[in-house]
């Protein structure tokens, strides 16, 4: 039996999504930027595909550039805001942001930009009240994760874009969020978020791997990463990949359709498989309970040792049963290293490099969550009776 239980790291892409690229490949090969009619063709589809994504967050087409990830969205919002400035300005982040944030943040930060990561709670979320507190007249940016991919605590966005609002400050600054792990998993309505920048990914929801765009609420100034021909209204310059495009609206156009019936089946999944590990006393539940993502569950070992017994060591052995999770922390030239998420939510050095995170999908069936939470148990039962005792007896 082979589970994957990964969906936060990719989804496969749908079979419709394959077929649009195949038919583009095919049929629609030009360069949307000609003026002739193969041209024409590729451009019709990939503004199709513009008006499906933008359908799928509530924006209207024109305010969606594509990128080919993520990623490269999150560091066009942070860069292309940052690169107005000839002198360093001030901006504020989370402490729980996906490294496409982080990193861009902390090179701003050796340029003389001052950086505010706002501390989060146990569960990982912010305190409006402390982003009131770091606001400042320089302050440019607020970038704030909306649906954390390690332990799937999700952020009141809205009430934090009003702190913004409702400050006294006379310069207000652009509100940013990486919504890559919510968009199809959650409703999204960027104009009653008030968000002035969203980062979505094709992958996340069964698109291609490859594409990805960011919401521009209209007039908000940026400046481009990639200069060249001016195409996606002069923010993203090279020769758009249409068909990993039409890949990505076709998914967004379905994604829609099924939001509201796939978030109520996934919520049941999860909260089965928590159910069925709760009361496990090596697997302690990270993230909020209730306000997380619908697909996501995530767990520590209080009591192992971090090294011997950690996060890729589950992986590794469920990955031997067939079952196919991640770790919440990031191994760097061999060396395993806390999490710092886990970090930034008040775990220990050792607690931090025990993470796992278990994701669900389309695919998973309640069969799958009962069989994995059986394979769990027994697999963590196992590891931790070969601790040695001396070991365990010290972090109890």
């Amino acid at each position: 039996m082979q589970i994957y239980l990964d969906y936060s790291a990719t989804t496969p892409p749908r079979p419709e999504a394959i077929a649009a690229m195949a038919s583009v490949m095919k049929d629609s090969w030009g360069n949307p930027s000609s003026l002739h009619s193969w041209g024409s063709r590729a451009a019709t589809v990939m503004e199709t595909a513009r008006m499906q994504v933008a359908d799928l967050m509530g924006a209207p087409a024109d305010s969606v550039v594509f990128t080919a990830s993520g990623t490269e969205a999150n560091n066009l919002a942070v860069m292309g805001v940052a690169q107005q400035y000839r002198k360093p300005r001030h901006m504020i982040i989370s402490a729980v942001e996906h490294s496409a944030i982080a990193k861009p943040a902390a090179l701003l930060e050796q340029w003389g930009w001052q950086i505010t990561r706002l501390p989060v709670n146990s569960y990982g979320q912010v305190n409006p009240e402390d982003l009131a507190r770091a606001l400042r007249e320089d302050t440019v940016l607020v970038s704030i994760i909306y649906g954390q991919s390690e332990v799937g605590t999700v952020q009141p966005i809205a009430q934090l874009v009003d702190v913004i609002e409702e400050s006294d400050h006379l310069s207000k600054p652009l509100f940013h969020s990486d919504a890559v792990q919510v968009l199809g998993r959650l409703p999204i309505d960027v104009q009653k978020l008030g968000v002035d920048l969203l980062s979505i990914s094709s992958h996340k929801l069964y698109g291609p791997q490859g594409a990805g765009a960011l919401y521009v609420k209209p007039a908000t100034e940026l400046l481009p990463l990639i200069n060249g021909g001016g195409q996606e209204n002069n923010l993203r310059s090279g020769t758009q990949a249409v068909a990993t495009i039409a890949g990505f609206g076709v998914a967004a156009d379905l994604a829609g359709q099924e939001l509201a019936q796939e978030q109520s089946r996934l919520l049941k999944l999860r909260d089965r498989l928590i159910d069925r590990l709760h009361d496990h006393p090596e697997l302690m539940l990270t993230g909020h309970l209730q306000q997380r993502l619908p697909h996501h569950v995530s767990f520590y070992l209080p009591h192992a040792d971090g090294k011997r017994i950690s996060g890729r060591t589950l992986v590794r052995q469920l990955n031997l049963a067939g079952i196919g999770i991640s770790a919440g922390s990031a191994c760097h030239s061999g060396k395993l290293t806390p999490s710092p998420i886990l970090k930034a939510m008040g775990f220990s050095d050792r607690e931090a490099q025990t993470g796992i995170r278990l994701t669900l999908g389309h695919q998973t069936t309640a069969a799958d969550v009962d069989w994995t939470a059986i394979v769990l148990r027994q697999i963590v039962d196992r590891e931790m009776a070969s601790q040695p005792v001396m070991a365990r007896s010290g972090y109890q």
